[in-house]
């Protein structure tokens, strides 16, 4: 794991302070989305296909920094779309920095090499490039040439000027063990502190619906992944925590906990989590008091059956350590188990059916925008 220690101690006191407090229910990473426009159009991501008056709104300076402060948790990832194409997005880092709050900012990177002096290198602040794998698999996943070789190269430079730089993977049902390991032993070479990784969640609204994975198939990818790089004596360091590594290899049975990475975006603070978009309350407190948890999650939901995401399960696994911090320390030590049964999976048989509701909140939306007017765009490119 390669979460600084300084950033592991504050986010430690964060969650013992919850403790003390007597919450069970907090978060730990607030997903932000100022906007969804993106500058590519990949076909297993569903956040571009919305009508153009929705893909014209932003959150604004006040509205991001505004859902900072009502959420509270330690750490922002802030994703989208393509959030360089926000012209507030500078302002919104360092008032969230400010804040002493940790920033992941997510990018396709086409952009970085040209935004990259309105930023500063903090401790505080980390670049996640997306790259979903070699270059031919890369540029494949974002359905454009060429896009690997700009984003490794603003890599380079984003570390030569002292910037924290993590990649942050998505793995598909296309993804080969033996390229995958070489692929994180290339991102290693450039210098990146760390990797993200996670297989794909089937967005409903994603224009690839044929590559995705199943619970199955992503614990033998993981374990064969693993296996490779301990095989060669790889050194790959993982933003995660050693115990959703071990989940990843089928490992551990783990709940999500999906408000522990709450998502606030341009439809408001989006239940049940980050992947489903099924409705929207209009504070993190509505959020946290008003959605029925139980309605959502594996063995509950149809929707929810494959998933093992980080935005769900990296909070499940944090929890866990906490409970069990021997467990963790010797997961950390040996790393994932990589051979033997799986752990007993949830059960999926009593799962209510899917809803697909998402077209009548996009349609709310944009009766919205229609009553109130051009006005309402905020932060516009």
């Amino acid at each position: 794991m390669t979460i600084p220690l300084r950033q592991q101690a504050r986010v430690g006191s964060y969650i013992l302070r919850q403790k003390l407090a007597g919450r069970e229910k907090y978060p730990l990473v607030l997903m932000l989305e100022p906007l969804f426009r993106c500058n590519l159009a990949c076909a297993g991501c569903g956040k571009i296909d919305y009508p153009k008056p929705i893909l014209d709104q932003r959150l604004s300076l006040e509205d991001s920094l505004g859902a900072v402060d009502e959420c509270g948790a330690p750490v922002v990832s802030i994703a989208g779309g393509e959030p360089l194409l926000h012209k507030e997005m500078p302002e919104i880092v360092r008032g969230i920095i400010a804040r002493k709050k940790y920033v992941y900012l997510c990018t396709n990177a086409l952009l970085l090499d040209k935004r990259m002096d309105d930023y500063e290198p903090s401790h505080f602040f980390t670049w996640s490039v997306h790259l979903d794998g070699d270059r031919q698999e890369h540029d494949k996943s974002v359905c454009q040439q060429g896009v690997y070789d700009r984003a490794t190269e603003a890599i380079r430079r984003a570390k030569e000027k002292g910037f924290r730089v993590n990649i942050n993977c998505t793995l598909f049902n296309t993804a080969e063990p033996e390229r995958t390991a070489r692929f994180f032993d290339d991102v290693m070479d450039m210098g990146v502190d760390g990797i993200t990784v996670s297989p794909g969640y089937a967005y409903e609204r994603a224009p690839d619906q044929e590559h995705f994975l199943n619970r199955t198939r992503t614990k033998t990818l993981f374990r064969d992944i693993f296996k490779l790089g301990r095989e060669r004596g790889s050194k790959w360091d993982f933003a995660q925590s050693s115990l959703f590594l071990d989940f990843l290899a089928g490992n551990q049975t783990y709940h999500c906990t999906p408000w522990g990475n709450p998502t606030r975006n341009v439809f408001g603070w989006q239940r049940p989590c980050y992947l489903l978009g099924e409705g929207y309350a209009k504070s993190f407190k509505e959020l946290m008091e008003e959605t029925d948890w139980d309605a959502y999650g594996v063995g509950n939901y149809e929707k929810c059956a494959d998933c093992m995401v980080h935005s769900g399960f990296e909070a499940s696994a944090v929890k866990d350590a906490v409970q069990n911090p021997m467990k963790a320390w010797a997961v950390s030590r040996r790393g994932p188990k990589l051979d033997g049964d799986f752990a007993e999976d949830i059960p999926l048989d009593k799962a209510r059916p899917a809803e697909y509701v998402f077209s009548r909140h996009v349609d709310d939306k944009l009766e919205e925008l229609g009553q109130s007017g051009a006005k309402d765009r905020t932060a516009a490119e």
